[in-house]
C-alpha cells in the first residue's frame, strides 16, 4: 500500500456508512438503556467479547444490532483494516514526518521479520533488549558498584513525556513484582521541586540516573539531566563519578558522551518509535530493572498478544476495533467531549495520565491526512481517577450531570493483596456504578421508597449513561501490556476513522519554540527589548521585577 493510497481517502462525512449511521442515530437517539435490555434477555452476551484473558462487556452502551453493523461498515469503508496492514508491515504512515510506526517491532518475537527500508529491525530490537537485561540483572544482584564501591540502591529515571509517563505508569502499576530494596523515583517537571523532591532522601553514592532523551537536547530532560550531575559532583568531587551513576537512553552518542556517560551504557532506540508508544523499548529500563528482565519479557509478550489479535481477528470480535467504533459512536453522534478511565486497582494509579498522552497526543488533530480541515469532531478527551476514589469526586457529574461522559471500567477478579472483603467491596462497585450509570432510578422508585415529592427530582437518576467494563483475572506485566495495547489500537482504530495521523505531535512545539526565545528575556542583565503581545511583555517584565527584588 502507497502512502498516496493511505492519504486519498473519500471525506468521512460523504462516505455511504458515515451517512446511514447519521439516519440511522435519529432512530436510537432517545431509546434508553432499560428499554434495549428488557427487550433483548440475551444482549448481555451479545455485546461482550473475551478474548487473552480480557472479558470486554460493552452491552451497557446505546446501541443495537444495527449500530454495530454500521459502525463496522464505516471501519471497513475507511479502510482500518489496509492502514493497519501498512503499519504492520512498516510502511511509512506517519506521512508528516515521513516515517514508519512500528512499536509493534518492539515486543515481537525473535524469529519475527519486520522490515523497515527493506531491513529486518526485529534482531536489533533484541540486541537492545538484552543488553538492557544484562544490565538490569547486574543492578538487581549489586554487582554494578557505584563510584565508592556501594551497590547502586536507588534509581532516577529522568525524562519528559513518553519518556516519564510510559515508565512511572509501569512502575506503578506492577509495584507488586519490584524489587523491593530498591528505590525508583521519577523526575520529569523543569519545576526544580520536582528534582528536590524527588532526591532529597537519597545518597548521590548509591544513585543511578537514567536520562532518557533520544536527541539529548530535550530542554527539561536535559536541565534536570545537569542539575543531576552537580548533585552527584557534589558528593563525590570527581568527573570520573559520572560513568557510574549516569546511563543514557538515546540515540546522539556524541552527545551522551559529552556529557561524561561511557556510551556503552547508551541504550538507543529508533525514529520509527513514537515517545507516547515507547514504554516498552529502552525506555522501559527502569521498568526492566524494577521488575527484572523475565516479568518485562512477559509484559512484551502481553503486547504482542494483544497486536496479534488486533492483526487478525475479525472485526466484530476485535477487542481495539470494537472499543475505538464506541468511542467514536459518542464522540461524534452524541457530543460526547470525554471518556473517564476508571480502573479498581490502586496499582493503576497513572493509568488514565498515561493515556491522556497516548490517546490525546495522537488524535487532539485538526486536519486530516491530506492538510484539510476536519468537518467533525476528532479525539476526546481522556481523563479518570482509579476507584473507589472518583467516587467520591466526580462521579456526581457523571451520575446526574448534564454532560454524558462514557466510561470505561476496569476491575480485577483477584486482588494482589487479599485482605479480608476489600476485593470484594471493591468489585462490587466496579458491578454496581456500571448498573447505575446504565440504569439510573426512576422517579416512580424514588416515589416509592417515600421521598417527600418535592425532593424527587433530586434523587432521581435518569440513567442511560454508557460504560465498558474491562474484567480480568488478576493485574500481572502480561495483562498490563495487554491493556496498554488494548488502547494503543482504539486510538490507532479511530485516528484510521478520522483520516487523521495519529503519530505526529506538531501541537507540542510551538509552545517549546516560544519558551526557548523567552527565556534569554528573563534572564538578561540589561532590560530586553520585547517584542511579544502586550499580555506576554507585561507578564516578562513583572517576573523580572519579582526576581530582581529577590
Amino acid at each position: 500500500m502507497s502512502k498516496a493510497s493511505v492519504v486519498e481517502t473519500q471525506p468521512l462525512v460523504d462516505r455511504a456508512s458515515w451517512k446511514a449511521l447519521q439516519k440511522h442515530m435519529e432512530t436510537v437517539r432517545n431509546v434508553h438503556l432499560r428499554t434495549l435490555f428488557a427487550e433483548d434477555p440475551g444482549r448481555a452476551e451479545r455485546f461482550s467479547l473475551e478474548a487473552l484473558g480480557l472479558y470486554f462487556d460493552y452491552s451497557k452502551n446505546r446501541i443495537t444490532n444495527e449500530t454495530l453493523r454500521l459502525l463496522l461498515a464505516v471501519a471497513e469503508e475507511s479502510g482500518v483494516r489496509e492502514r493497519m496492514e501498512a503499519m504492520f508491515s512498516g510502511e511509512k504512515i506517519n506521512v508528516t514526518e515521513d516515517r514508519a510506526v512500528l512499536h509493534v517491532a518492539l515486543r515481537a518475537p525473535r524469529n519475527a521479520s519486520i522490515l523497515v527500508d527493506g531491513k529486518n529491525v526485529v534482531p536489533e530490537v533484541h540486541e537492545v533488549l538484552d543488553r538492557m537485561a544484562a544490565f538490569a540483572n547486574q543492578l538487581r544482584d549489586a554487582k554494578w558498584l557505584g563510584f565508592t564501591g556501594k551497590p547502586i540502591r536507588n534509581v532516577v529515571n529522568i525524562g519528559i513525556g513518553g519518556s516519564d509517563l510510559g515508565p512511572v505508569m509501569a512502575y506503578e502499576a506492577l509495584r507488586h513484582y519490584s524489587k523491593r530494596e530498591m528505590t525508583f523515583r521519577f523526575v520529569s517537571n523543569v519545576d526544580a521541586t520536582d528534582f528536590v523532591e524527588s532526591t532529597h532522601d537519597l545518597n548521590p553514592e548509591e544513585t543511578l540516573f537514567i536520562i532518557s532523551s533520544k536527541t539529548f537536547t530535550t530542554l527539561e530532560t536535559m536541565t534536570n539531566a545537569h542539575t543531576a550531575r552537580k548533585w552527584i559532583l557534589d558528593k563525590l568531587r570527581d568527573e570520573k563519578a559520572i560513568a557510574r551513576h549516569f546511563v543514557a537512553v538515546s540515540t546522539n552518542a556524541e552527545g551522551v558522551s559529552k556529557f561524561g556517560i561511557d556510551t556503552a551504557n547508551m541504550f538507543g532506540f529508533w525514529d520509527w518509535v513514537g515517545g507516547r508508544y515507547s514504554m516498552d523499548s529502552a525506555i522501559g529500563l527502569s521498568t526492566m530493572i524494577a521488575i527484572g528482565p523475565d516479568q518485562f519479557h512477559q509484559m512484551l509478550a502481553g503486547f504482542h498478544a494483544m497486536d496479534e489479535h488486533f492483526r487478525t481477528a475479525p472485526f466484530e470480535k476485535n477487542l481495539p476495533v470494537l472499543m475505538g467504533l464506541v468511542t467514536i459512536w459518542y464522540n461524534n453522534f452524541f457530543g460526547a467531549q470525554t471518556v473517564a478511565v476508571l480502573p479498581y486497582d490502586q496499582y493503576l494509579k497513572r493509568f488514565p495520565a498515561y493515556l491522556q498522552q497516548l490517546t490525546m497526543e495522537s488524535n487532539g488533530k485538526h486536519v486530516t491526512l491530506r492538510g484539510d480541515h476536519v468537518r467533525y469532531e476528532t479525539g476526546p478527551i481522556f481523563w479518570g481517577e482509579p476507584g473507589t476514589n472518583g467516587q467520591h469526586s466526580f462521579y456526581q457529574m457523571i451520575h446526574q450531570g448534564t454532560k454524558l461522559i462514557p466510561c470505561d471500567l476496569i476491575g480485577f477478579c483477584r486482588s494482589l493483596n487479599p485482605l479480608g472483603e476489600h476485593q470484594d467491596l471493591l468489585i462490587a462497585n466496579v458491578f454496581a456504578q456500571a448498573e447505575a450509570l446504565a440504569f439510573g432510578k426512576t422517579p416512580e422508585q424514588v416515589k416509592a421508597e417515600g421521598t417527600p415529592d418535592w425532593l424527587v427530582p433530586h434523587r432521581t437518576f435518569e440513567g442511560n449513561r454508557p460504560t465498558n467494563t474491562i474484567l480480568a483475572e488478576r493485574l500481572t506485566p502480561d495483562i498490563l501490556g495487554k491493556l496498554v495495547a488494548l488502547y494503543e489500537h482504539s486510538v490507532f482504530t479511530q485516528g484510521a476513522i478520522w483520516s487523521i495521523d495519529s503519530f505526529d505531535q506538531w501541537g507540542v512545539e510551538l509552545g517549546k519554540v516560544l519558551a526557548k526565545k523567552i527565556v534569554p528575556e528573563l534572564q538578561s542583565a540589561q532590560e530586553p527589548k520585547l517584542e511579544h503581545d502586550s499580555s506576554t511583555n507585561t507578564l516578562i517584565r513583572r517576573y523580572r521585577k519579582f526576581k530582581a527584588s529577590s
